[in-house]
């Protein structure tokens, strides 16, 4: 009897899983841009509905806090009833979320519908991240998560450009009437070519398992099986209660923590650049070029991180890349009014920022098992990201009280070095198992 877990884990990966990686790569790239949507256009947002910066930062939140309650809940759901119908569903609120704010007229119906968005970006993130990494074999697992990552700054990148030059001729509506459209086009890829997890099907057995797994190994190139192997002993319990276990809270409280705290500093960066750069009296599209960089920076830290971690251990690359985090927001601190600057500062920062933030992916997928892991990435994402909701309000009333932007990006960047000393506790707790950083 084969065990197709151990086959997908073991052997050569084949061309239909690398298209699967692609996927991730292709739904992480929508993840970028739509949340990235928001910063692209709250200088219009300012200034055709005349909000004040308190009230821009909570316009610049409220998405993040549906993007926790999505991670948390549908990254849960993924382990109940599949990856594959929680990425479609996902696919289907962001597509009405980012349509249905081009029709709104005030900050309520607006913050409403973004809420809807945040909601499948939040959950795409948790469960894009576990299929990456269950249809990776043990050798490419680190490399398929940084692949699916990078595909978050890319998707910046590409939407920034095209956002820079929409936003020279037509308002801020214009930028998601682009994100819908490049929404609703990745779900006929996903409904025809992407097949469940193989790992959820033998753990959760619906009907007619077997033949639905052979039919996917058949389609992966891969042996098929006469029985399906026994569920691990671990497996058998619930997800919800199995990441609160005694084994696994330590492991929980700490990713949680720390995804929080590089978050606090993302979001600070990612939110309030273009803004910051209209203030320094540059034109809208100008600072949506600005935070293009960030993206840039952040594609290229992402393919370093992978590289990387080929040769050096995940959890110490991850450290080292919040240091950085930290270094270069408050170097950001510092800039002065020169778009050329400007745009290398953020892109430096983009870069380990991202980076930190693959290390963080890389690490979820590492230590939590099968049955567990949209559970345990969701709810690690789910509340780090709602946390770190009060990083752009934060950022927005120190603004409101007269706060100079060196002190502002030093508190702001202050996360990424408190992620560093919660996750140093990870290491100094035993908690991660004892793996060569080529075999997470």
């Amino acid at each position: 009897m084969n065990d197709p877990r151990q086959t997908l884990d073991t052997a050569l990966m084949t061309r239909l899983q690398w298209v699967v990686v692609m996927l991730t790569v292709a739904l992480n790239a929508l993840d970028g841009f739509d949340v990235m949507a928001i910063s692209f256009a709250s200088p219009g947002i300012a200034a055709e509905w005349h909000t004040t910066m308190g009230g821009l930062g909570v316009i610049l939140s409220i998405e993040v806090l549906g993007m926790a309650v999505g991670s948390v809940v549908l990254g849960g759901l993924a382990d109940s009833i599949g990856r594959r119908p929680v990425i479609l569903a996902c696919l289907v609120l962001m597509t009405a979320g980012m349509l249905m704010v081009t029709t709104t007229h005030d900050v309520i119906t607006f913050s409403a519908w973004r809420l809807v968005t945040g909601l499948g970006i939040g959950g795409m993130l948790a469960v894009t991240n576990t299929q990456a990494a269950e249809f990776a074999n043990s050798r490419n697992r680190p490399l398929a998560i940084a692949l699916m990552a990078v595909g978050y700054p890319c998707g910046g990148v590409i939407g920034g450009l095209v956002v820079t030059q929409l936003l020279k001729i037509h308002d801020w509506r214009y930028v998601f009437y682009f994100g819908t459209a490049m929404t609703a086009l990745l779900i006929p890829p996903v409904l025809v070519i992407m097949p469940e997890s193989v790992q959820w099907l033998v753990r959760k057995r619906p009907i007619d398992a077997l033949n639905r797994v052979n039919n996917i190994m058949t389609r992966l190139g891969q042996a098929t099986t006469t029985v399906l192997p026994d569920a691990h002993k671990e497996e058998k319990g619930t997800a919800w209660l199995d990441i609160f276990s005694k084994a696994l809270l330590p492991i929980t409280l700490i990713v949680t923590a720390g995804y929080f705290l590089h978050m606090i500093t993302f979001y600070y960066i990612l939110k309030w650049v273009p803004k910051l750069v209209v203030d320094l009296g540059f034109s809208a599209s100008a600072a949506g070029g600005v935070l293009t960089w960030a993206s840039v920076g952040g594609a290229l830290g992402c393919l370093t991180f992978g590289w990387l971690s080929k040769f050096y251990d995940v959890k110490k690359l991850t450290l080292f890349f919040f240091v950085g985090s930290w270094l270069a927001t408050i170097l950001f601190g510092q800039t002065p009014a020169n778009l050329a600057v400007l745009s290398a500062l953020v892109g430096i920062a983009g870069y380990f920022i991202n980076s930190g933030i693959v290390g963080m992916y890389a690490l979820l997928a590492q230590v939590y098992p099968t049955h567990v892991r949209g559970s345990g990435t969701g709810f690690a994402i789910g509340v780090g990201r709602g946390g770190s909701a009060l990083s752009p309000i934060l950022a927005g009333f120190l603004l409101q009280t007269g706060t100079q932007l060196p002190i502002l990006s030093l508190i702001m960047g202050t996360g990424s070095m408190l992620a560093f000393v919660a996750l140093v506790w990870l290491k100094q707790g035993g908690n991660v198992p004892a793996r060569s950083p080529a075999k997470l």
